[in-house]
């Protein structure tokens, strides 16, 4: 179902869900659950890559803090940023994606998965090699390379001037 007066055309689903007390009485409690936010599939996976690389739960020191910057009193009141560290590497994360803490946790795992990933195989990220490219494209020239351009271009220059048709005087 779509509902179009919230704004932004979100999905949301409403269920109910059983809660078994104690002594056996069946408690119904009305619960509206968000279908934007992560996917179990998609926790399945991170999972599944965090298990390959020998990352356990156990590990991750989790913390919930207040963020910071823009998004008002909503991030000034709510403990939406997530900081996890990786006991064993020292490897710290913080993430403030969006203003929700799922999604933030989903996320700075996903971080700490591709940082040990380059640890572990030894190989740069995507994310690296295009800041590396970059990088290079922004480096400076040195002075003996930059001169040499110079000379191409003004002898390049030269032999285009020689392709046009005399001029007479």
């Amino acid at each position: 179902m779509r509902d179009r007066a919230q704004g932004q055309g979100k999905k949301i689903s409403s269920e109910f869900v059983q809660l078994f007390s104690i002594n056996g009485i069946i408690e119904q409690e009305f619960l509206k659950r968000n279908l934007m936010s992560i996917r179990k599939d998609t926790w399945d996976k991170l999972l599944k890559k965090m298990e390959a690389l020998d990352i356990k739960e156990g590990d991750i020191a989790e913390k919930f803090i207040r963020g910071s910057g823009k998004g008002g009193q909503k991030i000034n009141k709510t403990d939406s940023c997530v900081y996890i560290k990786h006991i064993p590497t020292e490897i710290e994360i913080k993430c403030q994606e969006t203003r929700s803490q799922d999604k933030n946790r989903y996320y700075a795992r996903q971080r700490l998965v591709e940082r040990i990933e380059v640890l572990v195989l030894k190989e740069k990220s995507k994310k690296q090699k295009a800041n590396d490219k970059i990088r290079q494209q922004k480096k400076r020239r040195s002075r003996r390379s930059k001169q040499k351009m110079l000379e191409d271009k003004h002898h390049r220059g030269g032999v285009k001037d020689m392709r046009q048709a005399p001029q007479e005087d």
